[in-house]
């Protein structure tokens, strides 16, 4: 997307299955490490503010180390930490060398920065079965009710970040468990801790004596995959990297169910088992829509179709006039979503020709059947982003000056006064790369008219499932909203709708209801649309804008597996995603209306 947001984490665990030697002889000596540092290179996307790795030996001897760990900020996070541990490794041939191995792909979405907040964390115990690793890709609505409770236990936790809070109470459990022959029943573990969670998570971690565990929400709004053979189990947020790295069909690749763990004994045994009951499935859309490769055979199919589906709005806006429209894409991410609007206007463009060639009928002649079928839907790559601009050394007009050449256009592309611009993002969120930036870079072109395609609904929720979108005043189609209340002169709606999300926060989990609808009724979705067109036109822009949205009916036609769309509808699937909306509320409501 143009305005780029954090979101979802990326992991990875990896078992061998078989003793160490096995691989030695067979691949050479760290086969299980070039795998976890593909898969980790595959899923960048997912996490470019840090990384981090662990490897558990379980054989290693007494009086040496057993869990190895390699934690870095930044975007070249992954090559720091793995060139430290081929460093570590000719110096000491024992380090990380280990059958379990654990990496993850950091986004924060809660703003805390610094080595000590990427994963893997790591809790000590003399006690190897009672050493914890974890990492995830999570957000948790409930984290005070969390801490809360293992202070109501005793624990005084240094931190109250989710998954500090997560690695002490797992741990506190631990700390408790009973040791048979050596071990413990992490599934046990694992139902007890989270028999207390809201959110959208996958949690993935370790024990000191090589017990592994990927464990998926109840309402499957988080992703994990996984593949298991003879040799090699393997688990990660993504389909398309197994399948890549593990040379596998689609077909091979599972898919870890809502509720389910998979569990990696110390012995190489592999174990799924329900840990929480499953709940009406809520995968998350963007998914699909954004944040996962778009190498996966599903998700490349269902972009096409996100793109296709747009055709009859964007027909619409420039008067059925394809001959003198030009189209585009702006984000790379939005290329699919173009492939398939393309394909979708070319079907129109191939409907208009046979129509236009029945009309002649018998007596058409063959310059007549030349110039028909010479018609042609126009492509160029126009808006391309250019640089990435330092802004923050200029203050006022001259940053949103700077902020204009992010993008740059292909000049010569169009012709002027003549010909409608429409370019495909897959998102809109904020709007104000669109204002400051792209739309005004492309009415240098001097169109007829720019027109502006999201692939996605209008963004208009928070989301508290893990990713960075956590303020209403973010979101353009908010503002489109509230700006509409007050030019409508309901601007008492705004004080209705703090009034109600205040009362909600002492009702039960039953009953609490989202609020912050209550600011779009009474608008249309085209009603947004064409106030948002407003917002993004800069006070110089030489032509007409128009916007266009994805509907939410066809985002679940092109997506049918994956109906989380809470950012979009407002339909949180747990309690805690439905206070946190309110809560947003509030919070805008008295820092901007009060």
């Amino acid at each position: 997307m143009s305005e780029q947001i954090k979101h979802e984490c990326g992991i990875v665990q990896i078992r061998l299955r078989k003793p160490l030697e096995y691989y030695h002889q067979k691949y050479g000596k760290g086969w299980g490490l070039d795998k976890l540092y593909l898969m980790m290179e595959k899923q960048h996307n997912r996490g470019q503010e840090g990384a981090g790795l662990a490897v558990v030996s379980i054989d290693a001897p007494v009086a040496s180390e057993y869990i190895f760990r390699e934690r870095a900020e930044g975007t070249r996070a992954i090559t720091k930490i793995f060139d430290r541990v081929n460093a570590a490794r000719k110096a000491d041939r024992s380090a990380f060398e280990g059958e379990l191995m654990l990496g993850h792909l950091r986004y924060s979405t809660g703003g805390r920065v610094g080595t000590s907040f990427v994963h893997p964390f790591l809790r000590r115990s003399n006690w190897r079965q009672r050493n914890l690793l974890l990492a995830g890709n999570f957000s948790m609505t409930n984290t005070d009710q969390i801490l809360a409770s293992i202070v109501a236990e005793g624990q005084h936790p240094r931190n109250n970040a989710d998954t500090f809070i997560l690695l002490e109470q797992l741990g506190g459990i631990l700390d408790t468990q009973s040791l048979n022959n050596g071990g413990f029943d992490i599934a046990n573990v694992l139902r007890q801790a989270s028999s207390i969670w809201d959110g959208g998570y996958i949690i993935t971690g370790a024990t000191g004596d090589g017990t592994g565990f990927t464990l998926r929400d109840p309402w499957g709004i988080r992703s994990a995959h996984y593949w298991v053979d003879d040799e090699i189990a393997v688990v990660a947020s993504e389909r398309a990297v197994i399948q890549t790295v593990m040379n596998l069909s689609s077909e091979q690749v599972s898919e870890l169910l809502p509720g389910e763990a998979i569990i990696l004994r110390r012995d190489g045994g592999v174990e799924l088992t329900q840990i929480r009951e499953p709940q009406t499935p809520h995968p998350c859309s963007f998914e699909r829509i954004y944040f996962s490769r778009g190498t996966d055979a599903d998700i490349y199919r269902e972009r096409k179709a996100l793109g296709r589906f747009l055709v009859p709005q964007i027909l619409s806006e420039i008067d059925g006039d394809i001959d003198h429209s030009v189209f585009s894409f702006i984000p790379n991410t939005a290329e699919v979503a173009w492939y398939g609007m393309m394909e979708g206007l070319e079907a129109y463009n191939d409907d208009r020709k046979m129509s236009r060639l029945a009309s002649l009928g018998h007596d058409i002649t063959p310059e007549q059947i030349r110039e028909i079928i010479g018609h042609k839907v126009r492509t160029e790559k126009i808006a391309v982003k250019d640089i990435k601009l330092r802004t923050f050394i200029a203050e006022g007009d001259r940053r949103d000056d700077l902020a204009g050449h992010v993008y740059d256009i292909t000049y010569g592309t169009i012709t002027p006064k003549e010909d409608y611009v429409v370019v495909i993002d897959d998102s809109i969120v904020r709007g104000t790369t669109l204002r400051r930036s792209i739309v005004k870079i492309l009415g240098r072109l001097d169109p007829r008219k720019i027109v502006i395609v999201s692939s996605s609904p209008q963004v208009r929720y928070p989301d508290c499932y893990g990713i960075d979108m956590s303020h209403l005043e973010e979101f353009i189609a908010f503002n489109a909203a509230v700006a509409m209340l007050r030019e409508t002169g309901r601007e008492n709606v705004l004080k209705e709708v703090y009034d109600k999300c205040l009362a909600s926060r002492t009702q039960p989990d039953d009953q609490i209801q989202n609020h912050v609808k209550d600011i779009y009724d009474g608008f249309s979705h085209e009603d947004i649309s064409l106030r948002i067109a407003r917002m993004v036109t800069p006070a110089d822009c030489p032509c007409p804008v128009g916007v266009v949205f994805q509907t939410i009916e066809k985002l679940a036609e092109a997506c049918p597996a994956n109906d989380g769309d809470w950012y979009f509808s407002g339909d949180y699937p747990t309690p805690g995603g439905i206070r946190m909306v309110n809560n947003a509320y509030i919070k805008y409501y008295e820092r901007n209306l009060d």
